[in-house]
C-alpha cells in the first residue's frame, strides 16, 4: 500500500519540487533531493567569530565585524548551518508557513555539523526561541521548537522551554535593522522550564533564521537573568546584508 501511495502521491523536494524516490528501508522521508542538498552552503569564510557573518575578502578587517557589537555579553557566539539563499530559504518557508515538519531534519543536521567544532557545548540543552500563542495556534506548532527537537535528538540532549513570548510583538521579517531590536525589546519572559536554566552553564538557543541578532539577543538576556552562564545561538540559516528575493531574505518555496 505504501509503495502504491508513493506512486500516486510521490514525495517532492521542498527546495525545488521535483519528485524524490523512496528512501532506503529504515530511513526517514527525505525533505530534499540530492541537488538541493548539495546546494546548501555554509557561511563562507572568513566569518566573524562571534556572529558568524561572512566578512568577505580582499581588505584588511578587524577580528569582529561590528554588526554584533550591541549583542548582550551573555551571547558567546552564533553558529549558522547555511547561508539564507536557495534552497535554504524554501526549507525555512516550508517549515514555518507550509506545515512541512520534515524540513526540520535536514535543517537540524546542518546545525549539528557546525556545533561539532565547539566541544564545550557537549551536553548543553537546547532552548527554542518561542513564538506568540496566536502564531502557534495558527501554524499548529512553533517552528523553532520543532527544529530544536530535531537538533536535540541528534545531540542526545534535552529541550528546555526556558522562554515564553509576550503578546504583541510584530513579525521581524520586513523590519529594518534599527527597528528590530526595539520590536523585540522585553518580548520574552521565563517559560515553563525557566527555573531549570540556573543549573545550566551553557545553553544553545535555537531559531530558524539569524538576521541582525535582535531576537536572539533579547531572548538571551532573559536566559542570563535566569542564571545561564553563557548562550550560543544556533540557527539553520544566516541572512546576509543583501538578501535574496523577498524582504528579510526569504522567498516563497517553489513547492508547498
Amino acid at each position: 500500500m505504501n509503495r502504491l501511495l508513493r506512486f500516486l502521491l510521490p514525495l517532492r523536494c521542498l527546495g525545488c519540487g521535483v519528485p524524490i524516490s523512496d528512501p532506503p528501508a529504515g530511513e526517514a522521508e527525505p525533505a530534499l533531493c540530492l541537488d538541493c542538498r548539495l546546494a546548501l552552503a555554509e557561511p563562507p569564510a572568513p566569518r566573524c567569530p562571534r556572529c558568524d557573518l561572512p566578512r568577505g575578502t580582499g581588505r584588511l578587517r578587524p577580528e569582529f565585524c561590528g554588526q554584533c557589537d550591541d549583542w548582550p555579553p551573555i551571547v558567546r557566539r552564533a553558529v549558522a548551518g547555511v547561508v539564507l539563499r536557495p534552497p535554504a530559504d524554501a526549507l525555512v518557508q516550508s517549515l514555518k508557513y507550509a506545515g512541512w515538519r520534515r524540513a526540520a531534519e535536514p535543517m537540524a543536521e546542518r546545525i549539528a555539523r557546525r556545533l561539532v567544532a565547539f566541544p564545550e557545548l557537549e551536553g548543553a540543552p537546547v532552548v527554542p526561541v518561542p513564538t506568540t500563542e496566536r502564531r502557534e495556534r495558527r501554524r499548529g506548532y512553533n517552528q523553532a521548537r520543532v527544529l530544536a527537537e530535531a537538533l536535540a535528538r541528534r545531540r542526545g540532549v534535552e529541550v528546555l522551554d526556558g522562554l515564553a513570548r509576550r503578546v504583541g510583538s510584530a513579525s521581524q521579517v520586513a523590519l529594518p535593522r534599527d527597528e528590530r531590536r526595539a520590536n523585540v525589546s522585553k518580548a520574552f519572559v521565563p517559560g515553563p522550564d525557566g527555573s531549570r536554566i540556573g543549573a545550566v552553564s551553557h545553553t544553545i538557543l535555537v531559531d530558524d533564521v539569524l538576521t541582525t541578532g535582535a531576537t536572539a539577543g533579547s531572548a538571551a538576556e532573559v536566559l542570563a537573568a535566569l542564571g545561564s552562564g553563557a548562550v550560543t545561538v544556533a540557527a539553520f540559516a544566516r541572512a546576509l546584508p543583501h538578501p535574496v528575493g523577498r524582504p528579510g531574505g526569504v522567498r516563497r518555496p517553489m513547492f508547498r
